[in-house]
């Protein structure tokens, strides 16, 4: 796969066989309850069964977590790494890491090209970064609605961490994703849906097929 691939929010068996089936990189379980992906820690773990030792790392999305999430998140999914995608500081996230035991992906949000100098600050304290639609200011949600950013605003640019395009991907407009913006990691989780929160096992394998070949 010439481009790594996140599925986000995958909260059935179908999703998950359609994931690892189509070689996906990463699969993300989200533990947000203002989601209709979230899922308990419980549920999630046993959807992630199948995807140890696939090659597929098991990515867990939290939004502003406390510490007895982050607990509850790390002994029962037992995650490779941990999606922050609320307004966690740097020393924040240091923290987490270190509760956890286990790397970060911090999302960040971008509608302009300034919103990219907030990646420096944590680029000491993720393993990955993750550049994302900003939403509106009204939004329940940090993600997840479908929205994209200009593309371009990523090009040529060089970061200390590998990093996730993120925000309104989907099968049909991957390929100019990654062309405009030089992406060596994707994630979806709405462009491969039929409704909120419901993923669709062949968009699924249609977006991955496009990251093969992007």
């Amino acid at each position: 796969m010439s481009v790594m691939a996140k599925i986000c929010g995958v909260s059935t068996p179908e999703a998950v066989r359609a994931a690892l089936e189509g070689q996906a990189s990463f699969l993300g379980f989200v533990f947000f309850p203002k989601s209709p992906r979230n899922l308990a820690p419980e549920a999630a773990a046993r959807l992630a069964e199948p995807a140890r030792g696939r090659g597929a790392k098991i990515v867990a999305l939290a939004v502003d977590p406390n510490d007895a999430l982050v607990d509850d998140i790390a002994r029962i999914l037992r995650p490779d790494l941990i999606q922050l995608h609320g307004h966690e500081t740097p020393s924040r996230t240091r923290e987490i890491a270190a509760r956890a035991g286990v790397g970060i992906i911090k999302a960040l949000p971008v509608s302009e090209a300034s919103d990219l100098a907030a990646a420096a600050d944590y680029e000491p304290v993720v393993e990955h970064l993750m550049f994302d639609a900003k939403p509106p200011k009204d939004a329940a949600l940090p993600g997840g609605a479908g929205r994209a950013f200009d593309w371009s605003l990523v090009a040529g640019r060089r970061f200390a961490r590998p990093w996730f395009l993120a925000g309104g991907l989907d099968p049909w407009n991957l390929a100019e994703a990654v062309r405009l913006s030089g992406a060596p990691m994707v994630d979806v989780s709405s462009g491969v849906e039929r409704g909120p929160g419901l993923k669709d096992p062949s968009l699924i394998s249609a977006f991955l097929d496009a990251a093969r070949k992007a």
